[in-house]
């Protein structure tokens, strides 16, 4: 089979088969850049627009739009400059397993401002905070660091306890997908720590654990311990009891890809007993309380007198992440559909009625009910309760959130929080909007369908179709370690056959999950799934080399027009191009060098797709403010990854802040040859 590299030599692309040609080529079937397939077109059409948000898109905008120099990698938005890890949890969870290069580097460069600046028991974060040995932060960038939440009374907040089981988590299921035994021996130490700067919380006693103000991921809506004073001490949080054993999951796993079953069987054993802790958090009903003080009264014990909402973050993230067996995940989701208010305008807030135990009364705009922390809406979590849906076979709940999400991404209003219990945008006086959270629900539609479970050595497939779609074909892959799946469905209805690549596959049980151990793949596996008895579609040798060359190759126009790019940028566009067309020839085209090189170019051409789908009237018309803010976003990301390659490159070679020698050498002679 040709390489990916030598493939990618004709890879100059104009990324118009992504766009508005994307529709139903006949009623009760679909073919778009992404997805295609048979049954329900429209859910179809949905999926294909939850992937497009992240790769260069004329329509909409995309994930690419927040990258930055500033540390050649993602930041939370244009007014938010740095890395959260409560709002990007839910869309890189999701993300992880179809993000390539370069964006799996831009992801790990922003989570690195976490680890780089990581509590040591020495080191000084903003206001002078001293954060103990293993806590992450709630947001960092390269000169700031906040260990405790940033917003709110922060003197008196507790360390974000929640923040680095969460942190802890999506770091660990970064390296499970890669699987590069160098990035696991560097990381792994310190998501070690992390873990055990948890463990100094738990309570031997009940084997819960003890959090302070403002410790739970959507802080600061949770105080802990009222004092008779007025002051508040800790309280055992159900949000990081679940959060924390999420996290163990894959610190286990990754712990046996290392080859270290004594470290394995350590964490294995504390998130047992954690387990049975959390059970001490269930109501009779089977949904989570949101913390238990202790002296006993319980928080977020719906209808009660006192206390008596339902806390959303915990209970859907117990079905997201499975820590919850499907029996409990779907008396969770009854509880959740039975409560009038939660899910307002078809995605969940975070709170349903308002909170009573905030050390803030809920007066003031920001505090009340409804717009922040206290019952707004926050796409990171609708995130992983889409996932939930998917779970449970809730489809049509699934496709309200991405309808709603469409809402707001087709005036370019992508804000996070979204207030009016998730009606209204956080910062309407902007002309255009865009955060990193509201990619979560789309992320959340491509997971789910399969949800991708990955352990030491397996990826196990846990198919959830729509009952309408009757055939459905991903048209990109799945990332496990260097080797990339292409997925398809036949039927609808439980797995009743599997095949990889024209050969049966047998490791699946009936109905449920598809087992794909790692030794046992081909490079590039394309897994035909039949559902319901359906029959599997003769095969067709050259469907895996196909697949690999769509996802790279489309036709390049024969004049790119660089309207309102400086000359330097455009000098920069053409050395890309060439920069890129030498690693391919040199078999480095897999790079993430080669794939930055790669983005710059399929920018440029977006953005001519773009003018041209202006002058032809296939664009939305947008307020006139924010049309010019819409349009300066394309060139000034343009501009960002151009100028992030060559920073990048011109950096020295084979240190930890350049690339390597043969990449530098390659960079430095396309400057000559342009």
């Amino acid at each position: 089979m040709q390489d990916l590299a030598s493939r990618s030599l004709l890879v100059w692309t104009a990324l118009s088969v992504c766009a508005m040609s994307a529709v139903p080529a006949r009623a009760g079937s679909f073919e778009g850049r992404f997805y295609a397939g048979d049954g329900d077109a429209a859910y179809l059409e949905l999926l294909d627009t939850a992937r497009r948000m992240f790769a260069p898109d004329p329509q909409f905008q995309n994930l690419p739009m927040l990258y930055t120099p500033a540390w050649n990698g993602f930041v939370e938005g244009p007014t938010w400059d740095a890395w959260w890890v409560q709002n990007s949890y839910g869309t890189t969870y999701c993300a992880l397993p179809f993000l390539e290069e370069p964006l799996v580097t831009f992801l790990q460069n922003a989570q690195d401002l976490w680890f780089d600046h990581m509590g040591d028991g020495e080191r000084a974060g903003n206001h002078g905070y001293v954060a103990p040995d293993g806590s992450l932060c709630d947001a960092a960038s390269p000169d700031v660091v906040h260990f405790r939440q940033g917003d709110g009374r922060h003197a008196m907040h507790d360390w974000g306890m929640e923040f680095t089981a969460a942190g802890l988590l999506m770091q660990a299921e970064l390296l499970l997908i890669g699987r590069e035994a160098d990035a696991v021996d560097h990381y792994l130490p310190m998501l070690e720590r992390c873990a055990n700067f948890i463990e100094t919380r738990r309570d031997p006693a009940n084997n819960l654990f003890l959090a302070g103000p403002a410790a739970n991921l959507l802080a600061p809506s949770y105080a802990g311990w009222r004092q008779p004073d007025g002051s508040f001490e800790k309280a055992y949080l159900a949000g990081l009891s679940i959060s924390y054993i999420a996290a163990l999951d894959r610190l286990v796993e990754l712990e046996r890809l290392a080859g270290r079953a004594e470290q394995a069987a350590l964490y294995a054993g504390r998130r047992e007993a954690a387990r049975e802790g959390l059970a001490r958090l269930t109501t009779e009903e089977g949904y989570f309380i949101k913390s238990l003080d202790p002296d006993g009264t319980r928080h977020g014990v719906y209808g009660a007198a006192k206390h008596g909402y339902f806390a959303a973050p915990p209970n859907h993230d117990a079905i997201a992440f499975r820590i919850v067996d499907d029996a409990q995940a779907r008396r969770i989701y009854e509880k959740i559909v039975s409560i009038p208010g939660l899910r307002r305008h078809g995605v969940i807030i975070a709170n349903e009625p308002g909170l009573d135990d905030m050390y803030e009364s809920p007066d003031s705009w920001l505090w009340q009910h409804g717009t922040w922390v206290n019952g707004g809406h926050w796409s990171t979590c609708e995130a992983r309760m889409v996932l939930g849906y998917y779970r449970l076979g809730a489809y049509d709940d699934a496709r309200r959130s991405m309808e709603h999400l469409l809402g707001f991404a087709r005036q370019f209003r992508m804000d996070n929080p979204l207030v009016d219990f998730g009606s209204q945008v956080y910062q309407p006086k902007e002309p255009i909007n865009l955060c990193y959270d509201t990619f979560g629900p789309a992320a959340a539609q491509v997971r789910g369908l399969f949800e991708y479970l990955y352990t030491a050595d397996a990826l196990t497939l846990a198919p959830h179709i729509p009952p309408g779609i009757t055939r459905l074909e991903q048209r990109f892959p799945i990332r496990f370690g260097e080797k990339r799946l292409y997925l398809a469905t036949h039927g609808n209805g439980p797995v009743t056959a599997v095949r990889v690549n024209g050969k049966p596959w047998t490791r699946h049980t009936p109905a449920a999950t598809v087992a794909l151990p790692f030794a046992e793949l081909p490079p590039v596996p394309v897994i035909d799934l039949a559902l319901g008895g359906a029959e599997l579609p003769a095969w067709d040798a050259e469907r895996p080399e196909r697949l690999e060359a769509a996802d790279t190759v489309v036709t390049a126009p024969a004049l790119v027009e660089w309207t309102g790019l400086s000359p330097e940028t455009e000098a920069l566009l053409t050395r890309a191009k060439l920069f890129h067309r030498a690693c391919a020839e040199a078999g480095l085209g897999d790079t993430y060098e080669a794939r930055h090189a790669r983005l710059v170019w399929a920018y440029a051409v977006v953005l001519d797709e773009r003018r041209r789908l202006h002058e032809a009237g296939k664009l939305p018309t947008l307020p006139e403010a924010s049309q010019e803010a819409a349009d300066v976003s394309y060139r000034d990301t343009l501009t960002k990854l151009a100028n992030g390659l060559a920073q990048w490159m011109d950096a020295p070679a084979g240190e930890d802040t350049g690339p390597p020698t043969a990449l530098k050498r390659l960079w430095e002679a396309s400057a000559a040859a342009r």
